[in-house]
């Protein structure tokens, strides 16, 4: 099979679409669901919370993981788990039931992102990474997309219940391609070809023996400014992201006065910004680091599009007084964090060999989640409960130079990291 590699980012994409899916499906359905239930703002920040204390703990759980079992099993074990936890769903009938397959689905949902990095790392040489990112990144921006008109019809026609059972089927339906394609790796694929073999393997970090691959225990992988570079980027800009996932369907029912309906027929437009900055992002680093610019000037450039994006449309949002200036804004945003975070998340496989991306995309995924927590919390009384908008988009406008100084400066220059000795203190790496 010719150009095999992009046969499994396809699938991993597909993967990902589920998993937002899946993921949006009880905001979408919210305001509905909090009539039938007698539920509030404040359950739903509780219920999202819970969820994403699960998902920074099955972030770190599952990075490790998929570097021991592989992607193949790994995602296997990760999509099943988040199907059958989707589906308990429509059995919730309060916060503690909710909150309790929030969790199981925010544990398991969690692998989809440590395994699709790793699949990046060893499918794609440096080159193609970030493009790789940003075709399973769009997979997310799909996935919010087709979610709130797909959900809302469903639930019209089904009700709550029956659209959590039917969702949860998609992740069953998709397991048939992936078992039949992800045969292995591709060194030992049976269906790859030599050519494409060659041009993975030659692109990837190898060592000139076997024995001397770095592959640092978590201890060392933590020792390094560069690990804490990823760390700490993933954890002032995952927030920007997962304030519009939890709350766009809420901030359009609070400011606009937006149903089910509505929010069904509107609310996946700034994904589409998402899906294209993804797409962007990926190929921008991509063209300049074959058009002969570094790995390190290509990833750190496309970073800084994405926040010059973000900035100035999060401040503007805050005078936003319309739904077609509010979504139109929300789109650049989005445009600009895939564009940013797709090179961020490739940053793993540009310092670490194959063996160590997974868990480190694992642990700075799950630090990022700390944030995201905060900030959802933060929500119902920054907004004073729904109806005051601005400070929401004023704290993640305070996140982007943040996200921007890990990248460019605390990691110091984008390169491989082949020795346990390259860990010098921030101060050295800024002289």
């Amino acid at each position: 099979m010719k150009n095999l590699r992009w046969t499994i980012v396809s699938l991993v994409a597909l993967a990902t679409i589920i998993n937002y899916i899946d993921r949006t499906a009880l905001s979408v359905m919210w305001p509905g669901i909090a009539d039938d239930l007698g539920m509030d703002s404040h359950d739903y920040a509780n219920i999202m919370s819970v969820f994403l204390v699960a998902y920074a703990v099955g972030q770190a759980v599952f990075g490790r993981i998929f570097d021991a079992v592989g992607t193949r099993l790994g995602f296997l074990l990760s999509i099943v788990a988040w199907s059958i936890s989707i589906a308990l769903h429509a059995l919730a009938a309060s916060v503690a039931s909710f909150s309790i397959f929030r969790t199981l689905l925010g544990f398991s949902e969690a692998g989809n992102w440590p395994g699709a990095t790793k699949a990046n790392a060893e499918w794609f040489p440096a080159r193609e990474r970030a493009l790789a990112q940003g075709i399973f990144g769009a997979g997310a921006s799909a996935g919010s997309i087709i979610a709130p008109p797909l959900v809302a019809f469903l639930y019209a026609f089904l009700g709550w219940q029956a659209t959590f059972i039917v969702v949860a089927l998609l992740g069953f339906i998709w397991l048939v391609p992936w078992l039949i394609v992800y045969k292995s790796g591709p060194d030992t694929h049976p269906w790859i070809t030599p050519e494409e073999r060659e041009l993975i393997l030659s692109g990837q970090i190898t060592p000139e023996k076997e024995h001397d691959e770095y592959v640092p225990t978590l201890r060392e992988l933590l020792s390094h400014r560069q690990s804490w570079s990823v760390i700490s980027a993933r954890f002032f800009i995952e927030p920007i992201w997962w304030l519009f996932v939890a709350w766009l369907p809420l901030y359009l029912n609070d400011k606009f006065g937006f149903d089910v309906k509505a929010i069904g027929a509107s609310a996946w437009i700034p994904y589409c910004g998402a899906a294209a900055g993804a797409l962007f992002g990926g190929w921008l680093s991509g063209k300049l680091i074959s058009s002969g610019w570094s790995v390190n000037k290509s990833r750190k450039f496309a970073v800084l599009f994405g926040g010059c994006c973000m900035l100035p449309a999060l401040l503007a949002t805050t005078v936003a007084a319309t739904p077609a200036a509010a979504l139109a804004l929300i789109t650049v945003i989005l445009f600009g964090f895939q564009a940013a975070i797709n090179n961020i998340q490739t940053l793993p496989s540009d310092y670490f060999s194959g063996k160590s991306v997974a868990s480190l995309a694992g642990i700075s995924g799950a630090v990022g989640v700390i944030s995201v927590i905060t900030a959802i919390q933060l929500v119902p009384i920054i907004t004073n409960d729904g109806t005051y908008y601005p400070p929401f988009f004023i704290l993640g406008a305070s996140l982007v130079p943040l996200m921007l100084i890990s990248v460019l400066f605390v990691g110091g220059r984008i390169a491989p990291v082949r020795s346990k000795h390259e860990k010098k203190t921030f101060a050295e790496a800024a002289n």
